[in-house]
């Protein structure tokens, strides 16, 4: 959510910084609804003061035995204008709030002006592409016989949908296991959140109202969470915070359910793009002083986990139009896969400033001061547990099937050093 008080005092600036969104400017439509709310507000406060005024007037007039019933006149009067005043003043505020509801959050100045991935800045790259010395395949030519059945999950739930068995159930297991051991090493404090969240929340991250056909909505009105971000950012809503308890970092492993509304005809094929899938998540909450360095943190702290996968990978900075909604910068993480021989995003890493938490009504209080302040609120995945899957199984696939297990995963498989295919 955009501050009004901001954009009254430059409105340029936030146009410039919709149009590198792409946008178009907005700020003389939200400037003139604002100019209408303050101007009712000031209209019903000048009422009542009349009206108090004229009050306090009849009992003087009667007290002098003059006549009051002009007076009660426009007492009468103004006591029917008062609620329809108000009832406008909250119309146009309500609009207001729903226009920059809509509005996304604005970049930073070091984000790369662009209009899709292929815009994209390549920030690093880290390892060199795995190169097998036999033929890569792809993850669903040989995943079934370790346990990806993608047959039965659709027989049960349709498209987008796995059911997964034995020895891929056990790395994917081992793997989100690995990730919230890691991230806890890290200073981030294992959550169990809930699955099932309020309008309220989807709307504090941003979610809603605009991303909704992305969403499951169950028959009571709650949806379920795409991210994790949800449940986790929101564990400081409408919360004053010491500053001294800040940063704060939590870190969830869950499933996520998204419908893939915008993804039609995308990575239809294999265990990439699911209705259903797991996501170990970080969430950060900072002051404002202190966001940047955490972004960088938490990337490493993602990159961290594929390094000590043994899996190739790049770091990319999102252009301002391959930016989600709520963020004001964007890392992803893209690692290789050498089945499709291409790099694939398995972790997003973004700033959103105090944009959530002004949706939220996040604050906390400096040290010495008697105001309050915005927190900034940071999320990233560390990282998408069924991606990772994928990952480890086409960079250490083995020609006659098998896969070899990644060192720091052999305590979490009980020593297994190799997945055999089932007979």
């Amino acid at each position: 959510m955009h501050d009004i008080r901001a954009i009254r005092e430059n409105p340029a600036a936030f146009d410039a910084g919709l149009a590198r969104r792409g946008l178009e400017p907005q700020s003389a439509t939200l400037l003139a609804l604002d100019e209408k709310r303050r101007a009712l507000i000031t209209e019903a406060q000048a009422v009542q003061a009349r009206r108090n005024e004229a009050s306090k007037a009849i009992g003087a007039a009667k007290a002098r035995r003059d006549d009051p019933t002009d007076l009660m006149a426009e007492v009468a009067e103004l006591k029917e204008r008062m609620p329809l005043i108000d009832a406008e003043e909250k119309a146009v505020g309500a609009e207001l709030t729903n226009l920059l509801a809509a509005i996304p959050n604005l970049p930073y100045a070091d984000v790369p002006q662009g209009k899709d991935e292929d815009d994209n800045a390549l920030v690093a790259t880290v390892g060199e592409p795995t190169v097998l010395p036999f033929e890569a395949k792809e993850h669903d030519a040989f995943g079934p016989a370790l346990g990806l059945d993608f047959e039965t999950g659709a027989l049960l739930s349709g498209s987008r949908f796995t059911l997964v068995r034995g020895a891929a159930a056990k790395l994917h297991r081992a793997l989100g296991q690995f990730m919230l051991d890691t991230l806890e090493g890290h200073g981030y404090e294992q959550t169990i959140p809930p699955l099932l969240v309020r309008d309220e929340a989807l709307f504090g991250t941003g979610q809603l109202p605009k991303f909704a056909e992305d969403l499951f909505k169950t028959t009571d009105g709650r949806w379920l969470i795409p991210t994790a971000e949800v449940s986790l950012t929101n564990i400081v809503r409408e919360q004053i915070l010491s500053e001294t308890v800040l940063p704060l970092r939590f870190a969830a492993l869950t499933a996520c359910f998204r419908s893939e509304a915008g993804a039609a005809g995308r990575d239809t094929r294999g265990f990439i793009r699911q209705h259903q899938f797991e996501k170990v998540e970080m969430v950060s909450i900072t002051t404002p002083e202190q966001s940047e360095a955490e972004h960088e943190r938490m990337t490493q702290c993602a990159e961290g986990i594929l390094t000590a996968l043994g899996l190739p990978f790049r770091r990319m900075k999102l252009c301002t139009g391959d930016m989600g909604f709520t963020a004001a910068r964007t890392y992803d993480l893209e690692v290789w896969l050498p089945g499709q021989a291409r790099y694939r995003e398995i972790s997003s890493c973004s700033t959103c400033g105090d944009f959530q938490a002004r949706r939220m009504n996040a604050r906390y209080r400096p040290e010495g001061e008697k105001g309050t302040r915005f927190v900034h609120t940071l999320n990233g995945s560390g990282l998408a547990v069924g991606r990772t899957l994928v990952a480890v199984l086409e960079n250490y696939q083995q020609e006659e099937g098998s896969v070899a297990v990644p060192e720091v995963l052999k305590p979490y498989l009980n020593g297994l050093d190799r997945l055999e295919p089932a007979n």
